[in-house]
């Protein structure tokens, strides 16, 4: 059942990320996948149940995307170069996905029953910039200045208002990004900034 769901949800990422949340359907879903309405029916119960499993689905790969940066950096310029370039990317390549995990996020506001849902992807992804910026100051030889809240609010927002740029077509949106993650660093772990051997990129 698990990997039936995951499977279909798989399928419906792209015609999801078009479509938002206001505009989908589990008909039209189903009409843009290789699976039958019935099919997709009978393993989502509404179109929210379905949105949450594909955002789920992407969310988990992103997550072990950038588990991968922490594992591969041996120095605090690495880590804090390729996870830059790796927000950079997906803000230009995934840009679709995001919007589509935005707008579920506001959907939660209004509507209770995937709430919990929600909140269980932004806890996922909370950890995972929590284990970047432990590694990062780590690596430096220091401690974060702030705690996993603090430090996801910062980056998710800078995420999210780049995203609205770069789809409002300012092609100075993921470099601007690039730039803002690296300044965000090395604020949540100050002492790296006057170490430039340490971490100059």
């Amino acid at each position: 059942m698990t990997e039936k769901r995951a499977e279909l949800a798989i399928a419906a990422l792209q015609t999801l990320a078009e479509l938002g949340f206001a505009r989908a359907t589990l008909r039209e879903i189903a009409q843009n996948s290789p699976y039958s309405h019935g099919l997709v029916h009978y393993y989502f119960a509404d179109k929210a149940d379905l949105i949450t499993e594909c955002v789920k689905q992407y969310k988990a790969i992103c997550v072990r995307r950038y588990d991968g940066l922490v594992t591969d950096a041996g120095t605090p310029a690495e880590l804090r170069t390729s996870f830059a370039r790796g927000l950079a990317a997906s803000l230009v390549d995934d840009s679709s996905m995001h919007r589509l995990w935005y707008d579920l996020r506001s959907q939660c506001m209004f509507e209770q029953g995937f709430r919990d849902e929600v909140a269980a992807i932004d806890k996922s992804l909370e950890k995972m910039i929590w284990r970047i910026v432990r590694r990062y100051a780590e690596l430096c030889g220091q401690s974060p200045a702030v705690g996993s809240a603090f430090a996801y609010s910062l980056f998710d927002g800078l995420f999210q208002h780049a995203l609205i740029r770069h789809l409002d077509g300012q092609s100075n949106a993921a470099s601007t990004l690039r730039r803002q993650t690296r300044t965000a660093l090395d604020q949540l772990v100050p002492v790296a900034a006057s170490n430039s051997s340490a971490v100059a990129s």
